[in-house]
Formats: C-alpha cells, structure tokens, sequence
C-alpha cells in the first residue's frame, strides 16, 4: 500500500517536471527520460509518452512534429492553460513548504 501511494506522489512530481520543461524549452520524450533520471525517476517510453499523450490531451502541453536528419521527431511544448495550472501547482507547493 505504501509504494502505491508514493507511486502516485512521485508520478505528481513527474507531471511537473514536464510542466516546467515545456515552459522553458520545448522537448522530446527520450530527453526526458534521460533527463529524469538524472533526478533519480526511472521511466521507460511506454510509461512517458502515455503521460504525454494524457497531458496533451488534457490541453496542457501541444506537440509538434519536427523532421530532424529524416526522422520525425515530436516536440512537446507547454499550452497557455499548462501555463495556468503550473503557476497554480507552484502556489500550492510554496504553501506546502511552510509546514515542512
């Protein structure tokens, strides 16, 4: 029961995550696994990109097809309703850290 839950916490985290790096810099799913793993997430393509496709279909992220050296590469980049839920995200967290 525990690892579910902090499954379900740590999945929360990863949804940031890509929140904010849609914000910064528009991406690829293989960037962002290697990219969270540096952070100690470990993610396979077939857990990332269903996550991507639910948060895209959510409206929070967009993607772009871009040709690159003749493969077809998406691009994922943040929604201007992504921008509101992560500013809204952020409030809760700053809130959060005053009783931690």
């Amino acid at each position: 029961m525990e690892e579910k839950i902090l499954r379900r916490i740590f999945n929360g985290f990863i949804y940031i995550h890509i929140l904010e790096h849609t914000r910064r810099k528009p991406f690829y799913g293989i960037w962002m696994i290697e990219h969270l793993k540096e952070h100690g997430y470990t993610l396979s393509p077939g857990t990332l990109y269903p996550i991507l496709r639910e948060m895209e279909s959510a409206g929070l992220i967009e993607k772009e097809e871009v040709n690159t050296n003749g493969k077809i590469r998406k691009y994922y980049s943040i929604t201007q309703k992504g921008e509101i839920v992560l500013k809204d995200i952020k409030e809760k967290l700053n809130e959060l850290k005053m009783y931690i």
